[in-house]
């Protein structure tokens, strides 16, 4: 179960309305800033970073350039952020799964809890379970029994290995008594490429990415994994429903910056993506692009989070022996 941030006291709720009425002219930086995202363009992590760009690029008055990245499970672009100047104009909008789950089944060249800091959660995404548009099974006990008739030759896609895209596939592969093949990609658009084309039948995908593509007939949903409906897809039953309570995968999509930033700039950061985060505007594009809002949350507490769900990540890992491919 994905570790919950608790929602704020009431000193710190009157401290984020102080941050939102911040102007410009405290922003933390004079010069242009680099938003690095860790995967290809028109991901997750993507469609965060250019709507939150936007805002703050206007509250700070200065550009706010995206930077993608991708490649190494978030690997490449964290290397970027490590190698910037720690002065702040170079940080990082990721999924916390960069952080929490790909270190566990991918050799990394940082430690994701030392080396990057957490400055704010922004949205919540939550996965979907998806399937071809061509599939005859329409309900998720039709499509288990159809790769259950044909062991070893269906595939299931990942948008990496050692993501929640892949986690939830292989329990889903162990728990159910599937014989799925595990077919990682470079980030979700090629992965739903290959199951809109009916290449690959099924994947666990990110709401964001997958609701346009549900809403459109593209593919079709068969289970979120969350114990409760989603008020994006209120129609699709959970994976608990249908028997899969353990799988229940969610990402935070936020900011990072090197963990060579002194706190008080970090907290400078903060202050000015909490204003640009919950401009009504942006609120309303995250959550019309099929995120579900995050509660406004310190450094500290989001790192003691990343911290909870890493040690959760890994427990998983050693119970289904998931490996990486």
């Amino acid at each position: 179960m994905p570790t919950p941030i608790r929602h704020f006291t009431r000193r710190a709720l009157c401290a984020a309305s102080l941050v939102l009425a911040l102007p410009a002219a405290m922003a933390w930086t004079d010069k242009p800033v680099k938003l690095i995202v860790p995967a290809p363009a028109g991901g997750t992590m993507d469609v965060v970073a250019r709507i939150v760009a936007d805002q703050l690029s206007t509250d700070i008055g200065q550009p706010v350039i995206v930077d993608n990245k991708p490649g190494a499970g978030g690997g490449i672009g964290v290397q970027a952020l490590l190698q910037a100047s720690a002065d702040g104009n170079t940080i990082m909008m990721t999924a916390s799964n960069v952080l929490t789950e790909i270190p566990h089944v991918m050799k990394t060249a940082f430690d994701p809890l030392k080396d990057v800091k957490p400055v704010t959660a922004i949205a919540r995404a939550y996965m979907v379970l998806i399937g071809a548009p061509t599939l005859e099974a329409k309900d998720t006990k039709s499509l288990l029994a159809w790769v259950k008739a044909n062991p070893g030759k269906i595939s299931f896609a990942s948008y990496s290995a050692g993501t929640a895209s892949h986690y939830a596939g292989m329990i889903l592969n162990q728990r159910a008594g599937l014989d799925m093949q595990h077919i990682p990609f470079p980030g979700s658009p090629p992965a739903l490429q290959q199951v809109m084309g009916g290449q690959i039948p099924i994947m666990f995908d990110g709401m964001a990415t997958s609701k346009p593509l549900i809403a459109s007939g593209k593919v079709q949903a068969y289970g979120i994994a969350s114990r409760t409906r989603s008020p994006q897809l209120p129609n699709v039953p959970t994976m608990a429903e249908q028997g899969y309570p353990e799988i229940e995968y969610s990402n935070w999509v936020g900011v990072i910056a090197s963990s060579q930033v002194n706190a008080a700039l970090i907290d400078k950061i903060n202050a000015a993506l909490v204003k640009a985060a919950g401009a009504p505007k942006v609120r309303d594009r995250l959550v019309g692009a099929g995120f579900d809002m995050e509660p406004l949350t310190p450094p500290a507490q989001l790192a003691a989070a990343v911290r909870a769900d890493f040690d959760r990540n890994a427990a998983t890992v050693k119970q289904f022996n998931i490996k990486l491919q």
